[in-house]
C-alpha cells in the first residue's frame, strides 16, 4: 500500500486516527498485512492484550474501541502497524478485507529500551 493511500484512509477525526495521520508524516515506517483473516479472531486477541496492557497500567489510545468496531465489523480484516520514526509510538491498523477502508485504529508508546553501550565504548570508560 502507498504511503499517500494509507494517509487518505486515516482522515477520520477520532484521537487514534489523527495521531496515526501525524506520526505517518512524520515519517513512520509501516506495514499493511497482504491478506485478511477473521474479524472474530482478531477481536479476541487484541480484547485480551487491552486487558494486560492495563494490568500493567497502560490504556492504549483508541484500543477498546478498536476491538468494539472490529468485532462489529464481522467481516474479515487487514491489519497494518505505524511505527513513528523515533520509535516511540506504534499504530495497530485495522482495514477492510481489501483494504480499500479503515475499519479502527488504536495506537500506544513504546517502551524505551535500554542499550548496553557497544564493547569498544564500555573499555573506553573504563
Amino acid at each position: 500500500m502507498e504511503r499517500h493511500v494509507l494517509e487518505l484512509l486515516l482522515a477520520g477525526d477520532d484521537k487514534a486516527s489523527v495521531t496515526a495521520l501525524a506520526t505517518l508524516r512524520g515519517g513512520a515506517t509501516y506495514w499493511v498485512a497482504d491478506r485478511a483473516q477473521p474479524a472474530g479472531w482478531h477481536a479476541g486477541v487484541f480484547s485480551r492484550r487491552l486487558q494486560r496492557m492495563r494490568m500493567y497500567g497502560l490504556e492504549p489510545l483508541g484500543l477498546e474501541r478498536a476491538v468494539r468496531l472490529v468485532r462489529e465489523h464481522g467481516r474479515p480484516v487487514r491489519t497494518g502497524l505505524i511505527d513513528s520514526a523515533d520509535r516511540t509510538w506504534t499504530t495497530l491498523l485495522f482495514l477492510n478485507e481489501d483494504g480499500s477502508a479503515l475499519v479502527a485504529c488504536a495506537g500506544w508508546a513504546l517502551p524505551l529500551l535500554v542499550v548496553d553501550p557497544p564493547p569498544e565504548e564500555r573499555a573506553s570508560r573504563r
